[in-house]
């Protein structure tokens, strides 16, 4: 193939080698980007047939990177960040210094490398990759809820403390003005007021001057200048922030879409990125996996097993732990834990710029792309066991049910909770977007609500609202919500797959009760209504509903508003 066509070569190996590889993982019942991953190992330079162009693949990668984030930041709110800095601030400090701990004590005292590379090592097995996380949460839908907003705080927090480390690397080194304390100091001084004046601007003069140049091109009415304004401040604001004031690309781009975030173009923003974040994002698998040498399972598998060893279990053992003493739920320890065993693009990152110094060996590289491998591909099944194994936890052990049912207020309705609001009244599983409207709409009627998020909890009671904090699972959940007075369960969850044994439960209590049900599918309302939910509303024909209401009463509607 001639030269010039390198890029579209690879491109078309890494996409068409990716689809028949995801699908087939699809089929053997494993997530597709573990199929994404071994199509980067068969189009790398380690593996017999056509080599891919690694450097370009790490740099579309990056593009990927930057679009992902960018997404979060449309969706992510500077409220949410500080509605969850009490556990993320204080969890991913220590949680980072235990899991470098652990990768720097085996690669000094066991493989003997020298202070510096093994702080390194340690480093890059203990910061997580964005990139995972946020495809695990938005497959399963958790991205939204409070778990999934201290996990992503979580890394966000990482993902700072990695911008520090990659800036004091060089003075580890020796790379630097000097490795003296003072210059040390000044350089930690220098980067951190570097990363204040970049939130500074983005959030003075970025929230403003963004959605004014979105405003501009969206008068002209073409769809694919507003595609390419939304792709252009994305990549352009991260790429200018990481010259400018030296923060990674990853975080400038989130920091672009969180200013957006409060402007009008916020959801159109978000889908017209879409397709390219799902694309790139597919890249950025392959790209790892075109680093992997596939020699190194044979000639060090020790020290493999050791590397995903730290990933999988020592930090993630600290990260459950760390939330625990927080006094956060048993389910809220199981998410963030599993959200941090994997790693990713901070540290390829990370080693590439040790390597660039000539602080790590070359065996660093192959060990840390090795544990991202298999801790990438392990990382959704341990997902998809976070709420089985909280159950059978919660089952089998009464240490576990005492954790879980800690004496916390929230969990139980205050005592001079009003009569009047626990007879014939409404139970409200979930507060979210959903939730929230339909709280509005039913107005003085009386209301408990039940939701895992505390935060969310401890404002409607900041507001007078009965609710409670838990699992609408667990059966002493429902008992505090009063569940056998009550005329209805309504449940305003995104995943509804858990609503029959919730009911069975619920029923078991009172059996008179009506429950109401949004279905986002015609599945999902056939097996609703199969399982005895009184009222499945499907949400497409339920807008269709609202809006002939609309048209059919105009004039009552616009006196409502």
């Amino acid at each position: 193939m001639h030269d010039g066509m390198t890029l579209i070569s690879t491109l078309a190996a890494a996409f068409g080698l990716a689809l028949v590889l995801g699908l087939l993982a699809q089929w053997a019942r494993l997530p597709a980007l573990v199929g994404y991953l071994l199509a980067g190992v068969l189009i790398g330079p380690y593996t017999p047939g056509f080599v891919g162009d690694v450097h370009l693949a790490q740099q579309l990668s990056e593009v990927g990177v930057m679009l992902l984030m960018f997404g979060v930041g449309l969706h992510f709110s500077v409220g949410d960040l500080m509605s969850v800095k009490g556990i993320a601030l204080p969890g991913a400090l220590v949680q980072m210094v235990a899991a470098t701990a652990m990768g720097a004590g085996l690669a000094h005292f066991w493989w003997g490398w020298d202070l510096g590379a093994s702080l390194i090592f340690g480093l890059a097995l203990s910061v997580a990759s964005t990139v995972v996380l946020l495809r695990a949460l938005e497959s399963r839908e958790l991205l939204h809820t409070g778990n999934g907003r201290i996990a992503v705080g979580w890394l966000v927090v990482e993902d700072l403390a990695m911008v520090l480390a990659l800036v004091l690397i060089p003075v580890l080194g020796g790379q630097g003005e000097g490795a003296g304390g003072s210059s040390l100091a000044v350089t930690v001084v220098t980067t951190l007021l570097a990363v204040a004046a970049f939130v500074a601007v983005m959030l003075i003069a970025g929230r403003r001057l963004l959605p004014w140049l979105l405003w501009q091109v969206n008068r002209t009415g073409s769809r694919e200048l507003f595609t390419l304004a939304t792709v252009a401040a994305a990549v352009g604001l991260a790429v200018g922030a990481a010259a400018l004031f030296g923060v990674s690309v990853a975080l400038g781009a989130f920091f672009a879409g969180l200013v957006l975030r409060e402007s009008a173009f916020s959801e159109r923003a978000a889908h017209e990125s879409l397709p390219l974040r799902d694309a790139f994002a597919v890249l950025f698998f392959v790209a790892v996996g075109m680093l992997f040498d596939p020699k190194v399972l044979i000639e060090q598998p020790l020290a493999v097993l050791a590397t995903v060893a730290v990933i999988l279990v020592g930090k993630t053992f600290a990260a459950g732990v760390l939330v625990l003493l927080l006094k956060y739920p048993l389910s809220t320890a199981l998410t963030v834990a599993v959200s941090l065993a994997q790693i990713g693009e901070f540290s390829f990152i990370l080693l590439g710029l040790g390597q660039s110094l000539h602080l790590v060996p070359a065996q660093a590289t192959s060990l840390v792309v090795a544990g991202a491998i298999v801790s990438i591909a392990v990382n959704p099944l341990l997902f998809a066991g976070v709420e089985p194994l909280r159950h059978w936890v919660l089952k089998r052990s009464a240490w576990a049910r005492k954790l879980e049912a800690r004496d916390d207020p929230l969990a139980e309705l205050p005592a001079d909770t009003p009569s009047t609001a626990l007879s014939g009244q409404i139970v409200l599983v979930g507060h979210g977007t959903l939730g929230t409207a339909l709280h509005e709409l039913l107005g003085d009627r009386p209301l408990v609500v039940i939701d895992r998020d505390r935060d969310v909890v401890e404002q409607l009671r900041g507001a007078g609202q009965a609710a409670v904090l838990g699992d609408a699972a667990e059966a002493m959940t429902l008992v505090q919500a009063h569940i056998a007075q009550a005329a209805w369960l309504v449940v305003a969850l995104a995943d509804v797959r858990g609503v029959p044994a919730l009911l069975a439960l619920a029923r078991q209590l009172n059996p008179e009760l009506r429950c109401a049900v949004l279905a986002h599918t015609d599945e999902e309302e056939q097996w609703l209504g199969e399982a005895g939910v009184s009222h499945v509303l499907r949400s497409q024909r339920a807008l269709a509903q609202a809006l002939a209401r609309v048209v059919a009463e105009p004039r009552a509607v616009v006196a409502s508003h």
